[in-house]
């Protein structure tokens, strides 16, 4: 856990240099160049049976980023939504129970407001936008408070974004997903009744599952389905078990350490070692910190360069795109999560995490509405005209500023004083 919050708190400063770069580049002399490159077309194909394209012509960089590199983001998200379930705070239902529903809170009632603001139309489909959290972002704010934000309530919110992650997959598979082509859902499906066969024959050979997921990309790129999803559904279904135990681990290194070593035995313990370690952890151990610290700085370099000028502020000043995004971001985020928290705790269903009071949910509250990646990711998703497209990115650039700041101020003004052991209910508090 805490290399996971370190690796996400020094991507979140990684995330905002890139942001930074972006936008300078896109507003500078050369922005001309920042369209052209992102914008030029590369193509994969092999022979005249194979080519890889986007709604029918070639990939562009930015497609070749927003759809083959975010591939691997959404993996290991997967692969962390499945560790929750199996050994972090989601394995238990009365500890899942409070981040689950404060992110259900966090998703519906910032949809609603956008909804207030663009009820009909093209612009109500980005109403998507502001449900997301960004946990490289948030991580990244919280570390920065340091000591003000106790370690429980960092947990709260890294299971709260968890669960608003599973909450973004279904929206994007439900309601961002173009016409499907049937003859690849039943690859698709094939792949997927392949891996879960290799798991309960314990087959742990990780090029395998690579192939695999490899095919069930290409598969998903071609359906109709965002092809992102394909690396969800690899991440959940990753073997989370570990092959081998302690016990058998000393029973193959002991010979070795009694001098009795041959090419046998240290392939039989190097082999023990590693299965003792689940296949999901080692892949998610190698890909995390590409992902947060490459992929993600890649993506907001590629999406979030934006060319502000006057007439583009002035319309999003007075855009309900971007008011539904800045207001379902920030009053939306805070009004859900803190709400639906406090509820939960008043009704009894479960308790605050350990040192922590109510204004320390409402600070957590605006910290999750940060909604940066993948809210400009449900952009390119939800809408096809450019104009909108800037009107949301301008929203969401804008209300993950306004909520880091309001968070911080709520978070540092909680003084020690304010912190109070959970006593709501008997059992233990989430994180405790």
């Amino acid at each position: 856990m805490l290399r996971f919050l370190g690796i996400e708190a020094a991507a979140g400063i990684v995330l905002v240099a890139a942001t930074v770069v972006a936008l300078v580049w896109a507003n500078s002399p050369w922005s001309a160049g920042y369209q052209d490159f992102w914008h030029s077309e590369i193509e994969f194909s092999v022979g005249s049976w194979f080519s890889l394209e986007h709604g029918g012509h070639p990939l562009t960089l930015v497609d070749f980023v927003n759809d083959i590199l975010m591939v691997l983001f959404f993996f290991v998200v997967g692969l962390e939504i499945k560790r929750e379930l199996v050994a972090g705070e989601l394995r238990e239902r009365r500890a899942a129970l409070l981040p689950a529903v404060a992110a259900f809170g966090g998703m519906v009632v910032p949809a609603l407001i956008f909804f207030a603001f663009n009820p009909g139309g093209e612009a109500a489909s980005g109403w998507g936008i502001p449900m997301a959290t960004d946990i490289a972002f948030a991580v990244g704010v919280l570390s920065l408070l340091g000591s003000r934000v106790p370690t429980p309530l960092k947990v709260f919110l890294l299971a709260l974004a968890i669960v608003d992650d599973i909450g973004a997959i279904i929206v994007i598979a439900v309601f961002y997903t173009s016409e499907l082509a049937t003859e690849w859902l039943f690859l698709i499906a094939a792949v997927l009744v392949a891996e879960r066969l290799l798991k309960k024959l314990e087959v742990r050979y990780v090029p395998i599952y690579i192939g695999l997921g490899v095919v069930l990309w290409y598969a998903t790129f071609e359906s109709g389905i965002h092809a992102t999803l394909a690396g969800v559904a690899m991440g959940v279904l990753a073997p989370a078990e570990p092959l081998t135990g302690p016990d058998h681990v000393v029973r193959a290194v002991q010979p070795i350490v009694e001098g009795d070593v041959d090419a046998n035995s240290v392939r039989r313990a190097g082999f023990m070692l590693g299965e003792s370690v689940s296949v999901a952890e080692r892949i998610g151990h190698l890909l995390h910190p590409l992902t947060s610290l490459v992929i993600i700085p890649v993506f907001a370099l590629a999406n979030a360069g934006i060319e502000i000028n006057g007439d583009l502020l002035a319309d999003a000043t007075g855009s309900a795109v971007t008011l539904g995004v800045v207001f379902g971001l920030v009053v939306g985020k805070i009004v859900g999560v803190s709400l639906f928290t406090l509820l939960a705790v008043r009704l009894g269903f479960s308790a605050l995490p350990a040192g922590a009071a109510p204004r320390h949910i409402v600070g957590i509250s605006a910290i999750a509405g940060i909604g940066f990646t993948v809210s400009l990711f449900i952009t390119g998703l939800a809408y096809d005209t450019v104009m909108l497209q800037n009107e949301a990115k301008i929203g969401v650039l804008a209300a993950s500023v306004v909520a880091a700041i309001v968070g911080s101020v709520v978070l540092c003004r909680s003084r020690p004083a304010d912190i109070q052991p959970a006593t709501d209910v008997d059992s233990p508090p989430p994180g405790a």
